[in-house]
C-alpha cells in the first residue's frame, strides 16, 4: 500500500478542520462539514494503520515506523478530544479547552505524517 491515500485523506481532514476552526472563531457552525471532518479524520487514522500493519502480501511497511505509530497516536487522542469537546459543549471553558486539544494535537501528527512519508 503506498501512502498516497494517507496523505489526500488526512490533507483534506487538516484543511477542512482549518475552515472549520476558522468559522468556529467567526460564530458559525456548520454541522454537514463537521461530519465531514470526522469521517475523513476517522478515515485518515484507518488507512494510517493499515499502513503501518503492513501490505496484504506481508511486506513491512518501509522508513521509520516510530513517526507513524506516534502520528497514529496522536490522531486517536485528537479524535477523542475533538469528540468530547462536541459533547462538551454545554461548559464553554471546558469545550474551547478540548478544541484547542484536538486542533494541536491534531496538526502535530499530520506534520509527523509528512515527516514519516517524506523520510520513506
Amino acid at each position: 500500500m503506498t501512502a498516497t491515500p494517507v496523505l489526500v485523506i488526512l490533507s483534506a481532514a487538516t484543511a477542512l478542520g482549518l475552515y472549520l476552526g476558522l468559522l468556529y472563531l467567526r460564530g458559525e457552525r456548520k454541522q454537514g462539514l463537521v461530519a465531514l471532518h470526522l469521517l475523513l479524520g476517522f478515515g485518515g487514522l484507518e488507512t494510517l494503520v493499515m499502513l503501518l500493519h503492513g501490505t496484504p502480501d506481508g511486506a513491512a511497511a518501509s522508513g521509520n515506523i516510530s513517526f507513524g505509530k506516534i502520528a497514529a497516536g496522536l490522531f486517536a487522542v485528537s479524535a477523542f478530544s475533538g469528540f468530547i469537546a462536541a459533547l462538551a459543549r454545554k461548559s464553554p471553558v471546558a469545550a474551547n479547552v478540548l478544541l484547542g486539544t484536538h486542533v494541536t494535537v491534531g496538526l502535530a501528527g499530520f506534520a509527523l505524517v509528512l515527516a514519516w512519508i517524506s523520510g520513506t
